[in-house]
């Protein structure tokens, strides 16, 4: 069974659904067949934390919606089997930081729920986790796009038309 650790920093007053969080991931994970278990932690916080993490790691100084922190190199394929090491109980995949800052002005800005943001969030962070990267070419970017809107659609939160 997978593991998943979710923080949310008090700073973010709103209710925030861990029970979305949590299926999102659990989504994501099925539908790459993740079968062995893997830990994964969320931190769910404010921009200003965002904005901080981005400019420590990526040296950008500006918030962002959703940070991503694989435990191993990013250039790995998308191959699961090379994940996991099946004499591990449980693998560490990495951690997600999501500002619910972002999550409230996206779902206004985009028209649709606070949830479904959230959710698209999570699974674009889990995707990275896994070794999707959108910013590696218009391919990649497809690809990625393709199994967010699978895993969106599995939710029942995929967009409206």
């Amino acid at each position: 069974m997978h593991k998943i650790e979710i923080q949310i920093n008090p700073r973010v007053k709103q209710p925030v659904d861990t029970i979305l969080l949590t299926r999102a991931i659990v989504t994501v994970l099925n539908n790459e067949h993740v079968a062995h278990p893997v830990t994964i932690s969320v931190l769910i916080t404010d921009d200003a934390t965002l904005q901080r993490l981005n400019l420590h790691y990526r040296n950008i100084d500006a918030p962002t919606d959703v940070l991503s922190f694989a435990s191993e190199d990013d250039s790995r394929s998308h191959a699961v089997s090379a994940l996991v090491n099946p004499t591990q109980t449980t693998r560490y995949l990495g951690d997600i930081a999501i500002s619910y800052d972002r999550v409230v002005a996206q779902a206004t800005e985009y028209h649709h729920s606070r949830e479904r943001e959230l959710a698209y969030l999570t699974v674009h962070g889990v995707l990275h986790l896994l070794g999707y990267d959108h910013e590696r070419g218009e391919e990649e970017t497809i690809h990625m796009r393709t199994r967010e809107e699978a895993a969106m659609k599995d939710l029942d939160l995929q967009r409206e038309s």
